[in-house]
Order: C-alpha cells, then structure tokens, then sequence
C-alpha cells in the first residue's frame, strides 16, 4: 500500500472511530491494512486468507462488520460479478470500468476517458456523485477462441461425413 494513501485511510478510520466512541481495535487495522494490500478485487474468503498469512486471525462476524464498515466509510466498494460478491480498496480510484467475460468470468478493468469525462460533466438533480463503476459484459479473446476452434473442429467433422 501506498504510504500516503495507507495513512489517508487510517485518518479517516481514525476520526470515524473517534467521533463515534468506537474502540481502535487490532483486528479493524489489520483487515484495513490487508484489503489495501490486495491488489485488485478479492472475496472476503481470500481476504481471510490473506490476514492469516500474515498470523492475524480474525472471527467472520468481524471481518463482516469490519468490512461494512468501510464500505460505509467509501474505504471499500462491494461489486456483484454475475452472482459472486468481490469487493475492492476504494480509496482514490473510485472511477473505473470492468469488462467481464460471461463465459469464464475473468473481469479486468479498463479506462473509458471519454465515459469518465461524460460522467464526471453530467448534471445530476438532487445527488452528489462520488464515483463510479461501469459494468460491460461480453466475451473475452481467450474464450472467443475456444469458441471458434470449436466450431471449426465441428465444421470439418461435419464436412468429413
């Protein structure tokens, strides 16, 4: 994790934490430090993963509660891939777009500057925008051509005959 961005996220957790007479619990800034350390998106079985190789355990409640909460705090966002729940460090890259391929799954993020220009200029009546992510599904190269082999491989079965 970025240091600057590291310390941004614990100051905001910090004054959350403060301001609501909440206890700064260990396990709180080792699930912060772990989900930043996460590069991309991660479910929270691999979150768990990750904290336990670091010899951090932590309880499922907690790291549910914990990770509402910085959703809640916009430290995190949840994203819902055609019926799996990832979640992702929000904190300074909140604008973004994700191809996902409906056939293997594999998601990547893309820049769109022309769509991020086009949102970030829209006028939106009573709401504040924060940010936002753009979904496109399809197929990806990898998968097209497994498709295609196939139907090639079919083709000349059926011209052989």
């Amino acid at each position: 994790m970025k240091e600057n961005v590291k310390a941004k996220v614990r100051e905001i957790l910090d004054n959350y934490l403060e301001l609501r007479n909440h206890r700064k619990t260990p396990e709180r800034y080792a699930i912060l430090d772990a989900v930043y350390s996460i590069k991309g998106h991660f479910s929270l079985e691999q979150l768990s993963e990750t904290l336990l190789a670091n010899n951090f355990r932590v309880s499922r409640a907690t790291l549910y509660n914990t990770i509402r909460l910085f959703i809640e705090l916009r430290l995190v966002v949840r994203h819902n891939f055609q019926g799996v729940t990832l979640y992702e460090a929000y904190y300074a890259s909140n604008n973004h777009c994700h191809q996902i391929c409906t056939i293997c799954g594999k998601i990547t993020e893309i820049s769109l500057p022309g769509v991020t220009q086009s949102i970030n200029e829209a006028r939106l009546r009573r709401f504040r925008k924060d940010g936002f992510s753009l979904y496109i599904y399809g197929v990806c190269s990898s998968c097209q051509g497994k498709i295609t082999k196939r139907k090639n491989k079919t083709q000349s079965l059926r011209n052989q005959k």
